[in-house]
């Protein structure tokens, strides 16, 4: 019994953390509140919006930010994004 506690507590703590450090999105009001240090976009994404997220997602914790907000989505066959990278 207390191994299954401790592997579910295990598996509840390593989403929580893998979450802690991935860029989140955030609305305008809530940007207004962070530091905005630049701008980035992705192209070429096939698939559905969450794919999108997580390529920006994961393209702004390349530069170092906390969060993003998107700023532009065109489809031209595939997605193109655009978004404002904040700390």
């Amino acid at each position: 019994m207390k191994v299954t506690t401790a592997i579910a507590t295990l598996s509840i703590l390593s989403a929580l953390s893998f979450g802690a450090f991935a860029a989140q999105p955030v609305t305008q009001n809530q940007a207004q509140k962070l530091q905005s240090v630049g701008m980035i976009s992705v192209s070429g994404i096939a698939g559905a919006p969450s794919d999108i997220r997580q390529a920006l997602s994961a393209k702004a914790d390349e530069q170092g930010a906390k969060a993003f907000r998107v700023i532009e989505v065109r489809e031209e066959g595939n997605f193109h994004a655009t978004a404002e990278i904040y700390q």
